[in-house]
């Protein structure tokens, strides 16, 4: 921040426990005082020599008072004007660190401790290749827009998301005092995005049944508990053994797997038990849907293109998560009150607080339950007449350390 620096100001000044705290001076450009976590105050000057932006050490206050630091500035300004600084004058250089450096502490001092979904928020910050090797203070808004623009031929709506993260990355160097101010602050996404109106008719639901029936395990049966569910592809691609009850026929995602952060409770339908009855278990492994028993499954691109090719020519694209919406549109036709979708979906909308929330808890537990199942005889009547072209089978090798579930 900017403000005129005076001898009270900085006597006055407390040190903030979670970051850095710089203050640039308006009567001496260039003249930064930091205030580090620990309280200690250095008089530091900004100032881009040969190119490149640098910070150099004054010295600390008050061995070092504010006249001498204006006056210590306004010396090296005229050296590096006049062609005579040099770096052995005494005054440090400090390096700033490239993108490729911060991203990984970006990631995990914050993605990691606050979005469940880092991986991919780590994914497309990735994407920005040609500025990992560029140091942070040197990016300018140019290089960040021809990257973008790279991205955008082939990804409009990634190129977006991209963006998105990258201001995110560049805020938290803002905070800890790595850069001065974004380059990209304000800058507007590529695309208007809109939501996705997709839903998948009965014979497009039916012919992916049988595409995931031709497919097996894991990708198969985990297709199908996402059609029977509604639930989110991490969800179910990552599910636990030790949050199902089959006793009780009940799915207890926990709340650090959930997007919205809330613990969600998914009954278990006769159709969806039936998935699970035939899905092998490796022995010591918590992963439903594995083929290592180490790791939950990955690869869904692949699957994809496989299932496509199973659909009737000229399908209209879809996406996995479009799966969701063909659900509640459905359960909408079925007569299902809206509460009841969301609460089933874990939407935000239909998640509330307090004694609300447990009252909710209890009051849709039937009611959930009624409507999923409604939801299952649905899709088992459009699977009885699916008529499929060949879907080529994934090869897999089982373990033999696998039993029946």
């Amino acid at each position: 921040m900017k403000r005129k620096l005076t001898t009270k100001f900085i006597e006055g000044q407390r040190p903030d426990p979670l970051k850095r705290l710089d203050f640039r001076d308006e009567l001496m450009p260039g003249l930064v005082l930091r205030i580090c976590t620990s309280g200690t105050k250095t008089f530091c000057l900004h100032k881009r020599i040969n190119g490149k932006m640098r910070r150099l050490t004054i010295g600390r206050f008050p061995v070092v008072l504010l006249a001498d630091a204006r006056e210590r500035v306004r010396q090296v300004l005229y050296q590096i004007e006049t062609g005579r600084f040099e770096d052995r004058t005494g005054v440090e250089v400090e390096a700033k660190p490239t993108l490729g450096d911060v991203i990984p502490d970006y990631i995990d001092k914050h993605a990691k401790v606050h979005n469940r979904d880092w991986k991919n928020k780590a994914r497309l910050i990735a994407k920005f290749t040609t500025l990992h090797g560029k140091r942070v203070d040197e990016i300018k808004r140019a290089d960040v827009v021809k990257a973008c623009d790279v991205i955008y031929k082939s990804a409009p709506v990634s190129a977006n998301r991209a963006l998105a993260h990258l201001k995110h990355v560049m805020n938290w160097c803002v905070e800890r005092g790595i850069i001065d101010a974004s380059p990209i602050a304000g800058m507007k996404p590529l695309t208007k995005e809109r939501s996705r109106e997709r839903v998948l008719t009965d014979d497009e639901l039916g012919a992916l049944w049988t595409a995931c029936d031709a497919e097996g395990y894991p990708f198969g049966d985990c297709m199908k508990l996402l059609i029977l569910s509604g639930q989110r592809r991490a969800e179910v691609a990552e599910l636990r053994w030790s949050e199902l009850d089959l006793d009780r026929r009940l799915w207890v995602l926990p709340s650090q797997r959930a997007k919205n952060g809330r613990q969600h409770t998914v009954p278990i339908t006769d159709a969806m038990l039936d998935v699970l009855r035939r899905v092998p278990r490796f022995l010591g492994s918590d992963y439903v849907f594995t083929t290592t028993g180490k790791s939950p499954i990955s690869g869904f691109g692949r699957l994809k293109d496989r299932l496509d090719k199973a659909l009737p020519e000229g399908t209209e694209p879809w996406i996995i998560h479009d799966l969701r919406r063909t659900m509640s549109t459905n359960m909408a036709m079925l007569g299902v009150p809206q509460p009841v979708t969301e609460a089933l979906l874990n939407h935000k909308t239909g998640v509330v607080s307090g004694v609300a929330a447990i009252y909710n808890v209890y009051s849709y537990a039937d009611e959930k339950r009624e409507a999923l199942a409604l939801w299952n005889r649905h899709v088992e009547k459009v699977t009885r007449s699916a008529v499929l072209s060949e879907i080529p089978r994934l090869g897999l090798v089982r373990s033999t350390t696998t039993t029946s579930a």
